[in-house]
C-alpha cells in the first residue's frame, strides 16, 4: 500500500546562516530509510504521467519501485539505462516544471520528490562502486561532438553505448560545460561532474580539452580526419547586457564571467590566481537561476547583496527552491524594479545603480504581465559591484563557415526537435540551437541526435 503522506519527505540540508558563509553543497541527501520512505508515495499511476514530463524519457515508475524494495543496484540499472548524469541532473533539473509538475501526488499535495530519488540512488551507486559503463562491440565508426556541456556528453554517452567512436571537444581546461563553470559548487559538486565525465571515459570517449572549434579545428576539417558526424552542443556563452550607461565601469560583470571565474577558476579561495572583486553592496539583475547563483555566490563572497528583477515575485523564472534557498540566505529581492544607468566614481569604479519603480500590465508575448514604468520613481541604490544576469546567446565560432548549414534569426544552428540540421552529417542540440536550455532539456536535446545520427549513420553504405 502507498504511503499517503501529503508532503514530500524533508531532505536534510545546511542551516542557513552556514552555508551562506561556504560553498560546500546546500542539500545532504536523503539516508536509505528516507529515500524508502518517499518512493513509497509514488502511486504507480498506469498512464504514468512523470514520464511524459521528463526530456529524456526516464522509466520513473520503475526504479522508485526499486528504490522502495530497497534494490538501489536494480534501480539504479533502471535509472543510468535512461539517463547519462544522473546525479547531475538529480540536482540541478527543475522537476517541479517537468516530472514533478505531471505527478498525480501534486493535485492535493505535494509530488513524489523523483529528483531527490533519483539523486540518492545515484550517489549511493557511485558509494558503492557501481557504474554503467555498458557499451555495444565498436562498429567501427567515428563520431565528433563539439561542447562537453549536458547535450555534449548525454549524446557522447548515447552514442558510445551504441558502439560509436566518440571525441567530444572542449575549449575549456575542464571538461562539463555549464555544469563546471556556470552552477556553482553548493549546488553541484565538481568532484560529481568529474566522476560523470570519467564514467564517459570508462565507455571509451575520448574527451579532447582547450579544442576550440572555429580556431584550432573546423567542422570541415573534423570530416576531414575521419569523422562520419558532427553534434554542436556548444552552448550559449555569450553574455547579453542592458545597453544602460555605466556597464564598462569596473565592478560590471556578465553572470559568466562572475560565475565562471567563482566556479571554474575557484577565485573563492584566498589562494585562488584569477582574482575576482570582493564586493561589499553586490546588486545582481536579473530572476533566473543564473541570477539565484550570482547572487547567492556574491553573499558567500562576503556582500551585502540585492537581487533586482523587473517583475514580481510570481513571475521568477528561477526555481522555486532557489529563490527560497536565497531568501534564507539573507539575500534581498528589489522586486518591480529596474535599472536605468550605473554609476562610478573617479577611478571608473561602480559607486551606485539608478533604478525605476515598475507596474505590471497587460500579458506579453511570454504569456507574463508587461513590465511598464511608474514615471517619476527614480531611485539611486548604492552598490561597488553589479552583475548582469540577463540571459545568454550562442557564439557562433564553432559552426562559423560551415557550408551549407542554416543559421536561425538568433543566430543559433537551425535544428529540427531530433537535432537534424541543413547539412545531412551535423546535428545540433541544446543552447546551440535554441539559445536557452535547461540542464535536463539539453541532455534531452543530446539524446534526440544521438538517435538520429545512428539512424543516419546506418542509412549510409558502410565502411
Amino acid at each position: 500500500m502507498a504511503n499517503m503522506q501529503p508532503n514530500k519527505t524533508p531532505m536534510p540540508e545546511q542551516e542557513a546562516n552556514v552555508r551562506n558563509a561556504n560553498f560546500q553543497e546546500v542539500a545532504l541527501g536523503y539516508t536509505l530509510e528516507q529515500a524508502q520512505n518517499e518512493a513509497q508515495r509514488c502511486l504507480h499511476c498506469k498512464n504514468r504521467p512523470c514520464v511524459g514530463g521528463c526530456p529524456v524519457g526516464i522509466p520513473i515508475p520503475d526504479f522508485i519501485a526499486k528504490v522502495a524494495e530497497g534494490d538501489i543496484a536494480a534501480a539504479y540499472q533502471i535509472l543510468s539505462d535512461a539517463n547519462a548524469l544522473p546525479a547531475i541532473s538529480g540536482r540541478v533539473c527543475p522537476q517541479e516544471t517537468q516530472c514533478e509538475g505531471k505527478c498525480v501526488r501534486g493535485i492535493k499535495g505535494e509530488p513524489v520528490a523523483i529528483g531527490r530519488l533519483e539523486r540518492f540512488v545515484a550517489d549511493w551507486a557511485a558509494e558503492h562502486g557501481l557504474a554503467n559503463v555498458a557499451t555495444a562491440p565498436k562498429n567501427g565508426r567515428k563520431v565528433a561532438v563539439i561542447g562537453s556541456g549536458p547535450a555534449g556528453l548525454t549524446c557522447a554517452g548515447e552514442l558510445a553505448r551504441m558502439g560509436y567512436s566518440v571525441s567530444v571537444f572542449e575549449a575549456f581546461h575542464t571538461a562539463g560545460g555549464v555544469l563546471s563553470y556556470g552552477i556553482p559548487e553548493f549546488r553541484l559538486p565538481k568532484a560529481i561532474v568529474a566522476r560523470e565525465v570519467s564514467n564517459l571515459e570508462k565507455m571509451g570517449v575520448d574527451i579532447e580539452l582547450n579544442m576550440v572549434i572555429g580556431k584550432v579545428l573546423t567542422i570541415p576539417e573534423l570530416f576531414d580526419m575521419g569523422y562520419e558526424a558532427v553534434f554542436i552542443g556548444s552552448g550559449a556563452g555569450l553574455p547579453m547586457f542592458m545597453k544602460i550607461p555605466g556597464e564598462s565601469l569596473v565592478g560590471v560583470y556578465s553572470a559568466n564571467e562572475y560565475l565562471t571565474r567563482i566556479n571554474l577558476m575557484k577565485a573563492y579561495q584566498p589562494e585562488s590566481e584569477t582574482p575576482i572583486l570582493h564586493g561589499k553592496k553586490v546588486v545582481v539583475v536579473g530572476g533566473g537561476n543564473v541570477a539565484m547563483d550570482a547572487a547567492r555566490c556574491a553573499k558567500r563572497m562576503g556582500a551585502e547583496v540585492h537581487i533586482v528583477y523587473r517583475r514580481s515575485e510570481a513571475e521568477l523564472p528561477a526555481r522555486a527552491e532557489e529563490v527560497h534557498h536565497a531568501k534564507e540566505e539573507g539575500i534581498v529581492f528589489d522586486l518591480l524594479t529596474n535599472p536605468v544607468s550605473i554609476e562610478g566614481d573617479e577611478q571608473g569604479h561602480v559607486q551606485s545603480i539608478t533604478c525605476i519603480r515598475m507596474e505590471l500590465g497587460e500579458p506579453d508575448a511570454s504569456g507574463r504581465r508587461r513590465p511598464v514604468v511608474v514615471e517619476g520613481s527614480e531611485f539611486k541604490m548604492e552598490a561597488d559591484t553589479v552583475i548582469m544576469a540577463l540571459g545568454t546567446k550562442p557564439n557562433p565560432m564553432s559552426y562559423e563557415g560551415t557550408p551549407g548549414l542554416d543559421k536561425s534569426p538568433k543566430g543559433c544552428v537551425a535544428a529540427d526537435e531530433r537535432g537534424c540540421t541543413s547539412c545531412p552529417n551535423i546535428f545540433a542540440g541544446g543552447d546551440a540551437a535554441t539559445g536557452a536550455a535547461t540542464v535536463i532539456l539539453a541532455m534531452g536535446a543530446g539524446k534526440h541526435a544521438a538517435k538520429s545520427i545512428d539512424e543516419y549513420l546506418k542509412s549510409k553504405v558502410s565502411v
